[in-house]
C-alpha cells in the first residue's frame, strides 16, 4: 500500500513560467524546463530559478524525490549561445562564466542533496542538458531520444560537470570518443553504455518515471544521501579512507531513525516503513 501523501509545496519564490514550471504530487517534485522554442536552452534566469528550486526542495521535509524533464520536443539543448553571444558579443566566454557560476552549483546540490533527482529524458539531450541529466542520480529515457556531447562541435569545452561524469559513467576511453567525435546517441545505446538507467515508450515516459520516483521515496533517503556520497567520494579516495568514512556512515545510520526501523523491521519479519 503506497503510504506517500498528496502535498502542495509552498515555493519560497514564485518562479516564472516563462523558464520553469514545478508542480508536487505525492511527495515527488517535478522541475519542468519550460523554453520550449528554444529546445529549453539554459540562460541565467533558467539557472538561478533551477537552483532556488533545487535549494528549497533539500529543505523541504514534504519533498522525497525529484523528477527533472523538459517542456516540448526536447529535454535540453543545453547552454543558450544565443544568450551567451548577445550579451557578450566580444567576450561569450564572460556570460559562460555568469551562467556556470550558477549551473555548477545546480549540479554539486544534485550530486550533494540526500534525495534522489531521476531525469525523464523526454527528447535530446545536448551538452549542458546531458550533463545535467548525467548528474541526476537516476535517468529514465524515451524511445525517440537521444544523447549528443554538442559542446566541442561549437569550438566549447564540457562543462556542468560533463568531464567528471562521463568518464565514471562509461570508462575514460569511451568518454573520449564521445568528446572527439561528438556523436548522437541513440537511446538503446545509451542503455548499453550505462548512461541512462532505463529506456521507455515514449509515451510512457512520464509514468514510467513517476513510478520510480514513488518507489525510491519510500526508500530511507537519508541512508540513500550517505551512500550517494560516499560513491561520490569513492574515486579520489584511498581504500583505507574508503573503510573509515564506510565505517562511520554505518554507525551514523544505524543510530539513526531509519536505521533503527529497519533493523527493527528485521527483526520482526516486516517490510520497514520510513514515511
Amino acid at each position: 500500500m503506497n503510504k506517500l501523501a498528496s502535498t502542495t509545496v509552498k515555493p519560497v519564490e514564485q518562479l516564472r513560467p516563462s523558464r520553469l514550471v514545478t508542480d508536487c504530487q505525492q511527495n515527488i517534485l517535478t522541475i519542468t524546463l519550460n523554453r520550449p522554442k528554444v529546445l529549453n536552452a539554459i540562460d541565467l534566469e533558467m539557472a538561478e530559478q533551477f537552483l532556488k528550486s533545487l535549494l528549497a526542495a533539500a529543505k523541504n521535509p514534504d519533498i522525497r524525490a525529484i523528477v527533472l524533464t523538459g517542456a516540448g520536443r526536447a529535454f535540453c539543448a543545453g547552454g543558450d549561445l544565443k544568450f551567451a553571444h548577445q550579451v557578450n558579443p566580444e567576450t561569450p566566454g564572460d556570460s559562460f562564466l555568469a551562467l556556470t557560476s550558477t549551473l555548477h552549483v545546480c549540479v554539486e546540490e544534485i550530486r550533494e542533496m540526500s534525495k534522489p533527482v531521476i531525469a525523464a529524458i523526454n527528447g535530446p539531450a545536448a551538452g549542458a542538458g546531458l550533463f545535467l541529466a548525467l548528474a541526476c542520480d537516476l535517468r529514465v529515457m524515451s524511445q525517440s531520444a537521444y544523447l549528443k556531447q554538442s559542446n566541442t562541435s561549437y569550438g566549447l569545452s564540457m562543462p556542468a560537470g560533463g568531464t567528471f561524469m562521463l568518464p565514471r559513467l562509461v570508462g575514460m576511453g569511451r568518454a573520449l570518443e564521445i568528446a572527439m567525435l561528438d556523436e548522437p546517441i541513440q537511446a538503446r545505446e545509451s542503455l548499453e553504455l550505462g548512461l541512462v538507467t532505463r529506456v521507455v515508450p515514449d509515451n510512457r515516459l512520464l509514468i514510467e518515471t513517476e513510478l520510480l520516483a514513488m518507489r525510491v521515496a519510500q526508500m530511507p533517503i537519508e541512508t540513500l544521501g550517505r551512500v550517494k556520497r560516499l560513491l561520490n567520494d569513492s574515486f579520489d579516495s584511498t581504500l583505507s579512507e574508503q573503510l573509515a568514512a564506510e565505517r562511520q556512515a554505518i554507525a551514523i545510520s544505524a543510530n539513526s531513525p531509519e536505521g533503527r526501523e529497519g533493523v527493527m523491521a528485521f527483526l520482526q519479519k516486516r517490510q520497514p516503513s520510513y514515511i
